[in-house]
């Protein structure tokens, strides 16, 4: 089985999403056989490297709400991440953009580590404060994967892995996603947002049983009709019925 996930590293619920899938996976019994593909979204492309404001003001001022008010917002956002053993430092959070992130995470994909790096590149953001515009940091983040850094650095001095966010953007286009997370199962199913666990676990058990059931390929051979083809054994005919 195959999840897709379009989802920001500066996305709140993209976090809770995460962890409520994984949590919903652990209790999968076929959960060795589901592969999970992280995909670039980002909720601000015009965000500025440093803002200048912290993340209390910026929210005040996207919703038209006093700084007290967007405190208590997020403290209730805290509150439901502490809940699946997150923390979320809101007075020291560096919004930013993460453009450069998302290039970050589709090098280390490619490099057999794009999971941990998507998971790394969320706490970053939101645990440690990281600003994850920097290149430096986003150097040292790739070194504690394992990664090359001397290939990471000269990556994100060039446009290298550009195209492969703007085709993940593109295409969340083409499927409709209004915002993140968002959750494709097998390219059928979508689940939308950040939902509880068993959201989750119906979904999988849904599209488990429904593979299952289904045949991988069905035939459209015409019937009474004969075909033909080559084993590496030679080449027969045969009279489809």
């Amino acid at each position: 089985m195959k999840i897709e996930v379009w989802s920001d590293f500066v996305c709140p619920f993209c976090y809770i999403g995460k962890r409520r899938l994984e949590k919903a996976l652990n209790e999968f019994e076929y959960k060795d056989d589901v592969n999970i593909e992280y995909k670039s979204y980002e909720l601000d492309p015009n965000a500025e490297i440093a803002p200048g404001k912290s993340i209390h003001e910026l929210l005040a001022s996207k919703y038209g709400m006093s700084v007290e008010q967007a405190k208590n917002s997020n403290e209730s956002l805290g509150q439901q991440a502490a809940e699946l053993g997150l923390t979320y430092n809101f007075d020291t959070m560096r919004h930013t953009n993460t453009f450069d992130a998302h290039r970050l995470a589709k090098f280390a994909d490619e490099n057999g580590k794009g999971t941990e790096m998507t998971e790394r590149l969320l706490k970053a953001y939101f645990t440690d404060s990281e600003l994850i515009s920097d290149h430096q940091t986003l150097i040292k983040l790739a070194g504690e994967m394992g990664l090359d850094t001397e290939k990471v650095t000269e990556m994100l001095k060039l446009d290298d892995y550009a195209l492969h966010v703007r085709a993940d953007e593109e295409q969340a286009r083409q499927l409709g996603v209004q915002g993140v997370p968002f959750f494709v199962f097998n390219e059928k199913y979508a689940v939308s947002g950040a939902q509880p666990p068993e959201a989750f676990s119906e979904a999988l058990e849904k599209v488990w049983e429904e593979e299952k059931e289904q045949p991988v390929l069905q035939s459209l051979n015409p019937k009474k009709s004969k075909t033909t083809y080559c084993t590496d054994e030679g080449c027969v005919t045969e009279e489809n019925e």
